[in-house]
């Protein structure tokens, strides 16, 4: 019998990824995939996490196998401030902190302690796609920021502030899914010194940050608070561990004012409990060990190779028919059809010829909030070798 029970109004508001159903498409035979958006499990520290699962189960094991504090395990939450520390976040401490299942769910948590239906957000144009969902799941009204290269254009960005009088404001600052962007240090300093001006709470969104090329990316806006008064209290910063250690951990956390925290957890205790201690407690483990620094200077220089790789063949193979600014870490290249030379301007239409040739990518339109430029594209090189990424340029070249 079909099921007749009503859905929850709130699910009007959104529907299935449009980046899912492509991911049904890519069961074709020797397809060469620039769509996904995760790390390559090649560069996991297989070796570092079979060492912190025996340690945890050798020093831990009752407190690893057991129930435990919503808020999160005590040792990891230690680490995570260290972790913190070790980046310039100056001031963090274990109790300023939450551990989430990821960073989603620091999302969700902020939605369901923060969103009314109504509640006007303003987030970047594009935008990590499941924030949209998540967002407009609890019924915000979203307002989209424009973005460039240097990241959220905060000229505009303020006169949206005062316009809107959001319940916060959502950016990714450094090397952003899908923009790739990196927030100058002038325009960090200004978004904070906005939050002031307006008493308007951001949310900092910063699970690429380590993943830099070359040079350090500015200080993170939870880092540069202390230098503007009053800007600490009005600022979340989420962690996650998925992108520079595994995924599979689900190993997130949120740093942000004491009664959201609390309010947060209250929640949580809704959804999950606690985030699974025997991850926190593995967690807890590499990073006391200090493994991390090796993996991440390992991981840093596979994805700056391909990243290079990636934007040399595009430049190539595709010339003046696609524009984007080189990415300076992350996972992601992010660019905009031209047109020019009469070839394809629309990144929907090349999706289906670039299939047709075997290679994959994801469209642009979904990342946006409102008013989608269909033009735009977006390019993972994490995951593929360099020979891959060279062929599957090449496809695209002839694709487009």
């Amino acid at each position: 019998m079909p099921f007749n029970t009503p859905f929850a109004d709130r699910l009007n508001n959104v529907e299935t990824s449009a980046i899912r159903e492509l991911f049904k498409l890519l069961g074709k035979p020797g397809i060469i995939s620039f769509a996904g958006g995760f790390p390559d499990s090649a560069m996991f520290d297989v070796d570092g996490i079979r060492e912190a699962v025996n340690a945890a189960l050798t020093e831990e094991a009752g407190a690893a196998l057991q129930y435990g504090a919503t808020e999160g395990y005590n040792p990891l939450r230690e680490q995570l401030a260290a972790f913190m520390t070790s980046k310039g976040n100056q001031g963090v401490k274990p109790e300023d902190l939450i551990v989430t299942t990821g960073s989603q769910q620091a999302l969700d948590l902020l939605g369901k302690t923060l969103i009314s239906p109504g509640d006007k957000v303003i987030v970047e144009g594009p935008t990590f796609l499941a924030t949209i969902q998540c967002f407009r799941l609890y019924g915000a009204e979203l307002i989209t920021a424009p973005v460039d290269g240097h990241g959220v254009r905060t000229d505009e960005l303020e006169q949206l502030i005062e316009q809107h009088k959001p319940k916060f404001v959502y950016l990714i600052p450094t090397f952003g899914n899908p923009s790739g962007a990196m927030l100058s240090l002038e325009r960090r300093k200004k978004v904070l010194e906005m939050a002031v001006k307006h008493n308007t709470l951001i949310v900092e969104d910063d699970p690429y940050g380590d993943l830099y090329f070359g040079e350090a990316p500015p200080p993170s806006l939870l880092a540069l608070s202390a230098s503007v008064p009053g800007s600490r209290d009005l600022l979340v910063h989420c962690g996650s561990l998925s992108k520079v250690l595994s995924p599979g951990l689900r190993v997130g956390w949120m740093v942000g004012p004491a009664e959201l925290l609390g309010k947060a957890t209250m929640c949580k205790q809704f959804s999950d409990a606690h985030t699974s201690t025997f991850a926190q407690a593995t967690a807890a483990q590499y990073l006391k060990a200090d493994r991390m620094p090796a993996t991440l200077a390992k991981v840093r220089a596979v994805y700056a190779e391909r990243a290079a790789t990636m934007g040399n063949a595009l430049r190539r193979e595709l010339g003046d028919a696609i524009e984007f600014v080189q990415p300076q870490g992350g996972l992601f290249v992010w660019a905009r059809l031209t047109g020019k030379g009469g070839r394809v301007a629309d990144g929907g239409e090349l999706a289906k010829r670039a299939i047709e040739k075997g290679v994959a990518f994801v469209p642009g339109a979904p990342f946006y909030a409102n008013n989608p430029d269909h033009a735009t594209l977006r390019l993972s090189f994490a995951t593929v070798g360099l020979d891959k990424i060279e062929e599957g340029v090449g496809r695209l070249g002839q694709a487009i």
